[in-house]
């Protein structure tokens, strides 16, 4: 049985919004997660905001991992954070984004609350000590 955090299984998310049908890179990381020793969820292609937050609330997960390439980055990551502060688990939930997010839009997303930005390039092993270095305790 496991008794502290650093043997506890981390439960994440990773999710795309909006109509971005690029998942190859959120296959990668969620297969990465996974091999890591993470639990991983899926959203699936083409999610709502709506659908994120449902989801992420009804699996409670420690970790929330959007994926999006669409360059609707400013409007629906904003709409997630909210959806998870309505349901009170914006605090409690580390969220990250992965994709082409241009610098000028990062300080908006990390004032909305995603605490990184994975951008092209990025190696898996980076996101994955951020990871388990920062996903909240439970």
């Amino acid at each position: 049985m496991s008794t502290g955090n650093d043997e506890r299984t981390i439960r994440c998310m990773v999710a795309k919004v909006g109509l971005d049908g690029h998942d190859r890179g959120a296959h990668v990381i969620s297969r990465a997660f996974r091999d890591a020793g993470f639990e991983v969820i899926y959203s699936g292609l083409h999610k709502a905001p709506d659908d994120i937050v449902q989801a992420a609330v009804q699996e409670d997960i420690d970790v929330l991992g959007i994926s999006i390439l669409s360059g609707a980055h400013d409007t629906l990551v904003p709409k997630i954070m909210d959806g998870l502060e309505e349901y009170g688990a914006k605090d409690d939930t580390l969220v990250l984004a992965g994709g082409v997010i241009p610098d000028e839009d990062r300080d908006e997303l990390e004032d909305a609350g995603v605490a990184a930005i994975f951008g092209p390039g990025t190696s898996i092993e980076e996101t994955i000590e951020f990871v388990r270095e920062n996903a909240p305790d439970r």
